[in-house]
């Protein structure tokens, strides 16, 4: 079902964390809904396109190193999810760490960092590291 119109999931959200590496907000906001919501580990939201690309410009201006390492998706219907790593000097930020992303019309509709948990993982369906 991949057409010229559509796009893989995995690879949509491949580039969007490419953007999020290069600190590319015009990438980010090609990528992104109109009504893009992002949910950090802790549950707090950032609602609209707007809102969320001044988070990122915030949030990289503030950790220019951060970046994340995917080691594994898995695409279920709208969602993938995905399991990896964050590196940054600021330590609250780096570590293990779980993403979702919802995925509609062939944009980012949501991105969701988990923390990762036995009990995230469960939810998620993610198999256990090891």
């Amino acid at each position: 079902m991949t057409g010229e119109g559509s796009a893989d999931p995995t690879a949509l959200v491949v580039r969007f964390n490419d953007c999020i590496n290069g600190r590319d907000i015009e990438g980010l906001a090609r990528l992104m809904s109109d009504d893009h919501t992002f949910i950090d580990s802790e549950g707090g939201v950032v609602s609209g396109k707007q809102e969320c690309l001044d988070a990122w410009r915030g949030f990289f201006e503030s950790f220019p190193d951060y970046r994340n390492v995917f080691d594994s998706l898995t695409a279920r219907e709208d969602v993938v999810t995905v399991v990896g790593h964050s590196v940054c000097s600021e330590p609250s930020l780096a570590g293990p760490a779980l993403w979702t992303a919802r995925i509609r019309n062939g944009e980012v509709a949501e991105w969701r960092v988990h923390e990762d948990t036995p009990q995230v993982r469960e939810q998620l369906a993610v198999q256990d590291a090891e």
